[in-house]
């Protein structure tokens, strides 16, 4: 496939995980692919793999909740490649606990990852955007950003937080030929699921409508769209990948 083919694409946070299989998609498709991981081997190990399917790109090594970690990456892409095309704000994190016994730093680590980083990285790729007047913005929510989950209100605000921005900034820019949506996943087989207790998990899939949790392929095709010329006539919109979990 190359529907993206000559397009620019910076995947936050895809040195592992559902950002990692992101990053591979869109190469498969065709896009020049930017990873980025706060682990610098991590999103070296994703391009390799994207290099080895005969993709290319850059691996840039950032804390993308800094302000000038993100204005270094954004300015590395365009002396490089002299455009932006597509911005997936995946990078983020969990400190999962009960409000009661949840700190302070918690609630301050998770929304500077989760959200902060998704607002700089916005911010930072938007002007380039509309001089091209061609642009698509995917921001990786979650199932919890819409129906809240107990011992994440540190995670559950800042997803949510997310949906709220993908909504304003879709307003902002849809004239300028830039779309902006957000992908909320549900329950998708990461190191972090096959980390929980399988008691529980199960408890978890039977809230599943489809029965069975998801593979990050889901996510990453849903998102893969999204960056596509095929989707341009979509903003502003919130595509839940979660097996029916979240309706209405």
């Amino acid at each position: 496939m190359s529907e993206l083919s000559g397009r620019i694409a910076i995947v936050t946070g895809s040195g592992k995980g559902i950002g990692h299989r992101i990053a591979l998609e869109l190469a498969a498709r065709g896009a020049t692919v930017v990873t980025n991981d706060v682990t610098g081997c991590c999103a070296d190990d994703t391009l390799e793999e994207i290099r080895q399917m005969g993709g290319d790109g850059l691996a840039i090594t950032a804390d993308v909740s800094d302000a000038a970690q993100v204005e270094d990456l954004v300015k590395t892409v365009l002396d490089t490649y002299g455009q932006i095309d597509i911005l997936v704000n995946n990078a983020g994190t969990t400190r999962d606990n009960l409000i009661v016994r949840m700190d302070e730093d918690d609630w301050d680590l998770i929304l500077r990852v989760n959200l902060k980083s998704a607002w700089l990285c916005s911010k930072a790729v938007i002007r380039p955007m509309m001089r091209k007047k061609y642009g698509r913005i995917v921001n990786i929510s979650s199932a919890s950003g819409i129906m809240g989950q107990a011992g994440q209100t540190n995670y559950s605000a800042s997803k949510a937080g997310m949906l709220g921005m993908t909504r304003a900034l879709a307003r902002e820019v849809a004239s300028r030929g830039i779309t902006v949506n957000a992908v909320a996943p549900g329950f998708v087989q990461t190191a972090l699921v096959e980390k929980m207790p399988q008691d529980i998990l199960e408890e978890l899939t039977r809230l599943i409508p489809v029965g069975r949790t998801g593979q990050v392929e889901d996510v990453a095709y849903a998102v893969a769209f999204l960056a596509s010329d095929r989707a341009s006539y979509i903003t502003g919109q919130v595509l839940s990948v979660d097996g029916g979990l979240v309706m209405g």
